[in-house]
């Protein structure tokens, strides 16, 4: 019996070894499939995946010490691209699994419902689509569930419930609908919920008030509202909450802070909360950001600061706090211990009374400060100087007077100062040249004295300088015109500045607005100015210029407005204004004299003044000027003159009154008509009738193309017989009247050579009575940049010949046409736009290949000019905000984004949706792979092809000589510049991304290189 059992024991020795190794086998062949499903492995993390090491030696793989099973699977930030293989499901042992950050696509596999033993799930920042699957149900001992950024959709699986153990559930950024689930309060374990950005909607449900353990909730830009249910402020662990963006209302309850002890970061920004801000937040100790604005909070705020030391961010813009009490600033007083204070955003609300000089006590490590459009006023305390780490400064449209202290120039950091429309008098300091970093300067619209300090021109980052409307005098200093970063805009309008223009003007050859109207500059305009060739609007009105129009100024065939009235210039009205892309032109109340030109801007009398030239002959018949007599033109017009000597001195003065009367009602007319006004009256200019017959009844042959929310067709329209382009709307289609009216919104006060330009609009019905709703812009000739880019591809219609391909240079000088309408949406327009829809086919190009953005019909305002608003960061990724990913929207930085692929598919020739990128990689990580040393071997083969033709042109041949050759390289250099510009724009993290200005510089300096090679 002794030798049985000895023999069964032995057997028993002998057989446990095979069967570990049969479960080793199981797992290897497992790790070994899904590294089959792996399609790219650009740092070689699964090298080591081979048969010369055992598999728990591979990289990213643990085994169990008592087992030599895997129980964690980590490759987070690999790399990789591919699919995640179903055959997981029988690594049993599993307790982590970390894909995190690399390009996983295709569906969450269902067969991860089999890991009973799974503790952690991290498939954040890939691309799996599709629902998530209910199999997860059966993971109950999941205690880390983090699913954001990626394309999932859909509600989430009501099985979930039974994930007890539960802590963390991060979903932010995915397209999940059907509202916030109840089956969360059931999750008694959770700590964070992070549901960003999704589509959830509905209301906010009661039973999230039994998550006693909740330490996060994040719902921004979720489509939620309501009120926040009254259970949640018994959450007594809530460290952060955010509700951003969304359309929750009511009051905040008075002891909030009461309730929530321990809140680090509270944030409800861009909602319909009222009441008054409870003071009872004096007892939140913890907060490091508390951001309350874009609400309708009314009244003093009178929380107690003193007692939050590691307050980093204060949001309370735009409200409409204020309560006319004589110490409803004294709120900054108690903010002197806040030592970690970085951003203070307190602009466009009611906010009454001196600034008071505790300001000046703040932190040292504030950033931004931000009193903007409120009823401040007295002087600026010169103690802002100390606040030494300050980058924006914004005070504007409040009623500040006195003198600007000349301590502000210790704030050497400041990159962005405006102290727009106050009163501040006495001269314009100059300390204000010791801010190097200066790249943005407003003091227009105040009372400032003396002349413009030279010192100015030790400004060298300078791209917008705006010292409009106020009583500078003295010539302009040479300094202003060596400020060659100038790309935006010279506004020296409504001074006193006397003097020439100098020829140093030849050196602002980046800027875009000059505007030197309403001053007492006399001479000639100089020969140089038509150096300054990416002009745009050019005001030199209201001076005493003198001399014709020089001929140089055909060189600025970027200029889309041009005003040169009240002057005393002369001569005929040169002929090659025809040929500039003017869009309107004043000529009025000068001395030209001889045939009014017939060709280009002139064929629209609508665009053209020239009144008060009474020598003026011919033109359009609206102009209503006299047939021109061919033999006086050739005599002269002294006789003219001579009538004018004899005509009585009273006579002179009731014509001049006359004519001064008349201007300026002329002029008051015009700057009372806002542009694009049909949309702001109801839609009624053209009938549904009118577009029928314009169009050839809608037919097809008339298309033009087709999107989600609309049909184009191209019409001629009646009385004037212009070729337009008509957008029909879907009205059928969900979300089709929202586009329209968001389009109408963002359109009906933007005015650039950039943006397509809205001639009317049809509100209606047609004649079935159903609602009708149409926009008529101009036409483009050149269609799209979409058929340009891919003229192969297939069509919505067909055309007769596909388009020729775009050279090189044609394409930098669309992208910089672009980046200006970008720049102008964001800076420059009177409400900030966020375009949201930026690609090739919303790219149209005019007869001289002048790009114009379209289609604004995902557009977003925002609330205020970005120079009236601390706002940009505020949503983003302050504090903990990226990590949580509580708190994002629609941003700026999404059209930089756009930017940049739209860059990168003009150089490669290759859409974001290319086939080549359907296994997880897109085209920002396929340029980057190969910038900068191999770029090259991605560019577009006919834009080579293109290039070696312009360079024969040129008399050139691509490595004949030591002279072609560096030009060549030139070339080359300049494309990857291009590159670089499309990467960078398009960098995952918004902060790291370009603003419009550096792009636009960098596309300029491109250009000019290229003109240089290929001239």
């Amino acid at each position: 019996m002794a030798l049985f059992f000895h023999a069964i024991i032995v057997l028993l020795l002998l057989l446990c070894p095979a069967t570990t190794l049969a479960i080793n086998h199981t797992d290897h062949n497992t790790l070994m499939a899904i590294k089959s499903s792996i399609d790219q492995d650009p740092r070689r993390v699964l090298d080591s995946w081979n048969t010369s090491l055992p598999f728990c030696q591979w990289q990213g793989v643990t085994c169990g010490r008592r087992h030599l099973r895997v129980t964690k699977l980590d490759l987070g930030s690999s790399g990789i691209v591919g699919s995640l293989s179903p055959n997981i499901g029988n690594l049993s042992f599993l307790r982590v699994i970390n894909l995190e950050n690399n390009t996983f696509k295709g569906v969450i596999p269902p067969q991860l419902g089999s890991l009973f033993r799974l503790q952690m799930l991290i498939l954040s920042s890939n691309s799996f689509e599709g629902e998530v699957p209910a199999s997860l149900s059966n993971c109950t001992r999941l205690q880390d569930l983090q699913l954001a950024r990626n394309k999932l959709f859909g509600k989430l699986p009501p099985q979930l419930t039974s994930l007890v153990n539960l802590v963390n559930i991060t979903i932010h950024n995915n397209g999940f609908t059907g509202g916030i689930p109840s089956f969360f309060a059931n999750l008694t374990s959770l700590e964070i919920i992070s549901a960003a950005n999704n589509h959830l909607g509905g209301n906010i449900p009661h039973a999230l008030g039994q998550l006693h353990n909740l330490q996060q909730i994040g719902f921004a830009n979720c489509e939620l509202y309501g009120m926040i249910p009254s259970s949640l402020y018994n959450l007594t662990s809530l460290k952060v909450l955010s509700f951003t963006d969304n359309q929750i209302g009511g009051d905040l309850p008075k002891d909030i802070g009461l309730q929530l002890p321990n809140l680090e970061l509270f944030h409800i920004p861009g909602n319909k909360f009222t009441g008054t801000i409870p003071f009872s937040f004096s007892n939140c100790s913890n907060l490091i950001e508390l951001n309350l604005g874009e609400n309708v909070f009314t009244g003093k705020v009178n929380i107690n600061f003193r007692y939050m030391p590691n307050l980093s961010f204060l949001g309370l813009f735009t409200n409409s706090l204020g309560s006319s009490q004589p110490d409803e600033m004294h709120f900054i007083d108690s903010m002197t211990n806040c030592s970690k204070l970085e951003i203070l955003a307190v602009h466009q609300n009611q906010l009454r009374g001196l600034l008071p000089s505790s300001v000046g006590n703040l932190s040292s490590q504030l950033t931004s400060l931000s009193f903007a459009a409120n009823f401040i006023y007295g002087s600026l305390p010169s103690g802002i100087g100390n606040l030494v780490n300050l980058e924006r400064l914004i005070m504007l449209r409040n009623q500040f007077t006195g003198v600007i202290p000349s301590e502000l120039g210790n704030l050497r950091n400041l990159k962005l100062l405006y102290l727009t429309r106050n009163n501040f008098t006495g001269n314009i300091p100059d300390s204000i040249g010791n801010m190097s970093s200066l790249d943005d300067l407003d003091l227009g619209g105040n009372r400032f004295q003396g002349q413009i300090p030279p010192n100015l021109g030790k400004c060298k980052s300078l791209t917008s300088l705006d010292l409009s409307n106020n009583n500078l005098t003295g010539p302009i200093p040479l300094q202003l015109f060596q400020l060659s970063a100038l790309s935006i805009i010279l506004d020296l309008s409504q001074n006193h500045l006397v003097g020439l223009v100098p020829p140093e003007i030849r050196k602002l050859k980046s800027l875009t607005k000059l505007d030197l109207s309403r001053n007492d500059l006399v001479g000639a305009i100089p020969d140089a100015i038509g150096s300054c060739t990416s002009l745009e609007y050019l005001y030199l009105d209201a001076n005493s210029f003198q001399g014709p129009i020089p001929p140089t100024m055909s060189a600025l065939r970027g200029v889309r407005i041009l005003y040169l009235s009240s002057n005393n210039f002369s001569g005929q009205i040169p002929r090659f204004l025809e040929e500039l892309n003017l869009s309107s032109l004043n000529l009025s109340f000068n001395s030209f004299y001889g045939e009014v030109p017939m060709g280009g801007i002139f064929k629209n009398a609508d665009a053209v003044e020239i009144d008060g030239n009474s020598r003026l002959c011919g033109g359009l018949p609206e102009l209503g000027l006299p047939k021109c007599d061919i033999s006086r033109l050739k005599k002269g017009s002294h006789k003219s003159r001579v009538i004018l000597v004899v005509i009585p001195v009273c006579s002179l003065l009731v014509v001049a009154m006359v004519v001064s009367l008349l201007f300026c009602s002329k002029r008051r007319r015009k700057q009372a008509q806002p542009t694009g006004a049909s949309l702001v009256e109801p839609f009624s200019r053209v009938s549904y009738g009118s577009i029928l017959k314009a169009t050839n009844g809608l037919s097809l042959q008339n298309l033009i193309g087709t999107g989600t929310f609309s049909v184009v067709y191209k019409g001629i329209l009646e009385p004037d017989g212009a070729m337009v382009a008509i957008k029909v709307l879907k009205l059928g289609t969900h979300g089709a009247l929202r586009s329209f009216m968001a389009e109408c919104e963002a359109l009906k006060n933007v005015r650039h050579r950039n943006l397509v330009k809205i001639i009317t609009s049809c509100s209606s019905v047609d004649f079935q009575g159903n609602d009708f709703k149409a926009l008529i812009y101009e036409y483009m000739p050149n269609e799209s940049l979409e058929r340009w880019l891919h003229p192969s591809s297939e069509q919505e219609i067909e055309i007769e010949e596909a388009p020729r391909r775009l050279s090189l240079r044609q394409r930098v000088t669309i992208a910089t046409d672009v980046a200006h309408a970008i720049h102008y949406l964001h800076q420059d327009s009177e409400v900030p736009i966020i375009h949201c829809d930026l690609k090739p086919s919303n790219i149209l190009l005019d007869t001289d290949m002048v790009a114009h953005i379209s289609d604004f019909g995902l557009a977003k305002l925002l609330p205020l000019k970005p120079h009236e608003s601390s706002s940009i960061g505020i949503r983003g990724t302050i504090g903990g905000l990226a990590e949580y990913g509580l708190g994002s929207d629609m941003t700026k930085e999404g059209d930089i984004y756009s930017f940049g692929i739209l860059l990168l598919e003009m150089m490669t020739g290759k859409r974001p949706t290319d086939r080549i990128f359907e296994e997880g990689l897109n085209l920002h990580g396929y340029v980057k792979m190969v910038s900068p040393d191999r770029f090259m071997e991605i560019i577009e083969p006919t834009l080579l092809h293109a290039l070696e033709e312009e360079m024969q042109a040129a008399n050139t041949n691509r490595g004949y000589s030591e002279d072609e050759a560096k030009k060549w390289k030139r070339l080359e250099d300049g494309m990857i510049s291009l590159g670089r510009i499309g990467l960078v724009c398009s960098m995952e993290s918004p902060i790291e991304r370009m603003d419009t200005s550096k792009i636009i510089h960098e596309l300029h300096h491109i250009n000019g290189m290229l003109n240089g090679v290929l001239a």
